[in-house]
C-alpha cells in the first residue's frame, strides 16, 4: 500500500508543480495585451496544468513505471508528455463541447506545453538525483570493497594450507 501512497502523492506533487507553470503562463496574456476576463487566465490555465500533470504521471507510471530517470531519454519524456497533452484536449473538448475545428486547434497547443513540461520535469527531477548520488554510490562503492575484501580473505583461506 505504501507503494501506491507514494506514486499518488508524486502525481500530485507533479500536477501542482504543471499547474504552477501553466498558471504562470496563463498570466501572460494579461501583461502582455491586457486581456480582463471573467474568469483569470492564470487560474484556468493552472487548473488545466493540474490535470495535465497528474495525467502524465499516471501515463508514466503505466508506460515506464519501472525504469530510473537515469534510463529514460529526454525525447521520450517528452513523447510522453505530447501523449498526455493530446488526451487532456481530448477531455477538454468532450466536457466543453468543443468542435473538431476548435479541438484541432487546442490539441497541439496542449500536446506542445505538456511535452514542455514533462521535459523541465525531467531535467528537475535528473539534477535533483545528483545531487543525492554521490553519497550513495559512495556508500555502494564501499559495500562492494567490503565485499571483494571478504571474498579475497576466503579464497586466501582456501589455498593456504
Amino acid at each position: 500500500m505504501g507503494k501506491w501512497l507514494r506514486r499518488i502523492r508524486g502525481a500530485i506533487g507533479m500536477g501542482i508543480t504543471w499547474g504552477v507553470a501553466w498558471g504562470v503562463v496563463g498570466s501572460v496574456p494579461r501583461w502582455l495585451f491586457g486581456f480582463n476576463t471573467d474568469v483569470p487566465f492564470p487560474l484556468v490555465f493552472g487548473v488545466l496544468g493540474f490535470i495535465a500533470g497528474v495525467i502524465f504521471s499516471g501515463l508514466l507510471m503505466l508506460t515506464e513505471g519501472r525504469r530510473g530517470f537515469d534510463q529514460m531519454s529526454l525525447p521520450r519524456f517528452a513523447a510522453w508528455g505530447a501523449v498526455g497533452g493530446f488526451l487532456l484536449s481530448a477531455i477538454f473538448t468532450r466536457a466543453a463541447s468543443l468542435g473538431w475545428a476548435d479541438a484541432l486547434a487546442i490539441a497541439p497547443a496542449f500536446a506542445v506545453a505538456s511535452a514542455i513540461c514533462a521535459s523541465g520535469s525531467l531535467a528537475l527531477a535528473r539534477r535533483a538525483e545528483m545531487r543525492e548520488l554521490p553519497d550513495i554510490r559512495r556508500d555502494e562503492l564501499a559495500d562492494h570493497e567490503k565485499r571483494t575484501a571478504r571474498r579475497e580473505q576466503c579464497l586466501e583461506r582456501r589455498l593456504t594450507p
